[in-house]
């Protein structure tokens, strides 16, 4: 089944091309299920670029999504065009007043790693959407900086800044392959990593809060916080395979010291084509997360975050 986008939304016709179904407001309405209603509050700046990565992965499912787009009311990106801002995005507070409810929401990450939360100029609002997904939202994916937001914000872990940007294609190891959400997956994976902060598996775990998928080298990538019904993921499995190499050669443009990413181009040779090695991941993982939201969430939308005890057996 397809993931239901606007067909003028750039990202209909990139996945299009790609293979990947998709259908318009028309068809959807003319087949007789109801969509999973998920939503990307989405606080990168290149807005189509991350669009378009996540459009990718919850469209590729056999079920019909229902894509909405998400922005901060106050902050103005300056990456992405203000016409395309407001033909495809709803600020929160607009969302929040509407009452609506959603099966699932993602939580980008942002380029602000370095601040102190409560530093972030819309951390406020960013706080009260964390406690709306509680009444509202049936599960929620924090995505890097917004998982890291998300987990100092529910349960005080901190992020810690590191002396060196973890950069690259990184080996990870499967501490959960019972796990629902890693159905599939390989005992060790590769995963794109690319920051300047961590939080260290000793402090998420004091926490109470499992951690599903973990690397010697930068620690933590997969938490499960089932409590507030979420996932964090502290590192970028929904990358393009260019993603890195564009954060590297952008960096280089600018003068900046960066190290070449690890274990990402053929022989560490920025000169050549670089291989993706966890495109497979990426899809386990969000159509997991799919699956596990499509067979625990209310089929009534109105029941969506009124049923917090044991939301897994909240069967349909």
């Amino acid at each position: 089944m397809p993931i239901k986008l606007p067909e003028d939304l750039p990202a209909y016709d990139v996945l299009s091309r790609e293979g990947v179904m998709v259908m318009s407001e028309d068809s959807a309405s003319r087949q007789d299920i109801r969509p999973l209603r998920i939503a990307l509050l989405n606080l990168m700046p290149k807005k189509i670029q991350t669009e378009n990565q996540f459009a990718r992965l919850i469209g590729a499912t056999p079920l019909q999504i229902e894509f909405s787009l998400i922005r901060m009311t106050e902050h103005q990106t300056k990456n992405t065009a203000a016409e395309h801002m407001e033909a495809f995005y709803r600020p929160f507070a607009e969302v929040e007043a509407s009452g609506e409810k959603f099966d699932g929401l993602v939580i980008t990450g942002a380029p602000i790693e370095h601040l102190p939360y409560e530093e972030v100029t819309y951390w406020d609002e960013l706080t009260r959407v964390f406690a709306w997904t509680q009444s509202h939202v049936h599960a929620t994916f924090g995505v890097c900086w917004g998982g890291m937001a998300m987990i100092h914000h529910f349960h005080g872990v901190p992020k810690h800044i590191l002396d060196h940007k973890a950069f690259g294609c990184i080996r990870h190891q499967n501490l959960a392959p019972a796990s629902p959400y890693l159905r599939g997956f390989s005992d060790d994976m590769v995963m794109p990593v690319s920051r300047w902060t961590e939080v260290r598996r000793a402090e998420v775990e004091a926490a109470g809060l499992p951690v599903l998928i973990h690397s010697p080298e930068t620690g933590p990538a997969l938490v499960e916080d089932p409590g507030h019904r979420a996932l964090y993921i502290f590192n970028h499995l929904e990358y393009d395979s260019h993603t890195l190499k564009e954060e590297y050669d952008r960096d280089v443009a600018a003068g900046k010291a960066i190290n070449v990413p690890a274990n990402y181009y053929p022989e560490d040779d920025p000169s050549k084509r670089p291989l993706n090695r966890w495109r497979s991941h990426a899809h386990l993982l969000y159509g997991n997360w799919i699956n596990e939201i499509y067979l625990t969430t209310p089929f009534e939308v109105d029941r969506i975050g009124t049923t917090l005890t044991d939301w897994r057996k909240n069967t349909r």
